[in-house]
């Protein structure tokens, strides 16, 4: 079976904690899933070059850009950052495999922004629709003229723009009016994201499933983890 005629795996934010990662999967066979993680892969825990790799290697699997990819970037790039992406998380011992692994940096700065299902599925890292800030025009080819976007910034040190976009709040919530407008734009009927964990036993859907957040907390190195976290609010089979 083709990748994409697979059903899909969502894996929320892992945050360095490769050890439940690989609890998380378990169930998952690589070889039976579409697997997409939504960012954040790095920071707070011991093993963010890990996760990395082990989610590009995994077979059949897709990763978005998080805020903290965009500011670990930015500090391999402009060392006067270290102290900012210290300061949210980040590893140095990370930081200093990740300089050494430069096909490992290129590939993390060919990450997109966003990814469109055939069923109209949107996913992205943050439940904003601040992509648009992305771009000067809003066009018919949305997603991928924010991916290119995306790409162009990360091999020209646009880290800066993307860290502001990528970091700001899960807004869909409490503003259906912009859900619905970011539906629309991009042409999708739900969109699912991460970046700020809830505090729900499964991923946390809003005004009928057309936002559904899959960051439960997973990492129990992060400053907002919740005490006793099921894996399956942050990992699980994307369903209707």
């Amino acid at each position: 079976m083709a990748g994409g005629d697979l059903p899909v795996l969502i894996v929320g934010d892992v945050h360095g904690d490769i050890e439940r990662l690989f609890a998380a999967l378990k169930p998952y066979p690589a070889d039976d899933w579409r697997t997409i993680f939504l960012g954040d892969l790095v920071d707070y825990g011991a093993f963010g070059v890990g996760c990395l790799r082990y989610a590009r290697d995994r077979q059949n699997s897709e990763v978005l850009l998080g805020n903290h990819e965009a500011a670990m970037l930015w500090a391999l790039r402009d060392a006067t950052r270290i102290g900012f992406w210290i300061s949210i998380g980040g590893q140095r011992h990370d930081l200093d495999e990740l300089r050494r692994d430069e096909p490992l940096q290129q590939w993390l700065r060919g990450r997109p922004a966003l990814i469109g299902l055939p069923d109209r599925t949107l996913l992205q890292h943050c439940g904003n629709d601040r992509y648009l800030d992305l771009v000067s025009a809003v066009g018919p080819d949305l997603v991928p003229t924010i991916n290119q976007r995306v790409r162009d910034l990360l091999e020209t040190g646009g880290e800066p723009a993307l860290w502001d976009v990528l970091s700001g709040p899960n807004i869909f919530a409490t503003q259906p009016a912009r859900l619905d407008r970011w539906l629309e734009l991009t042409g999708s009927r739900r969109v699912v994201f991460g970046h700020t964990p809830h505090r729900g036993a499964t991923p946390l859907r809003y005004h009928d499933g057309k936002a559904i957040n899959f960051d439960g907390g997973l990492s129990r190195a992060h400053r907002m983890h919740l005490r006793g976290s099921p894996l399956a609010a942050s990992v699980g089979p994307l369903t209707d």
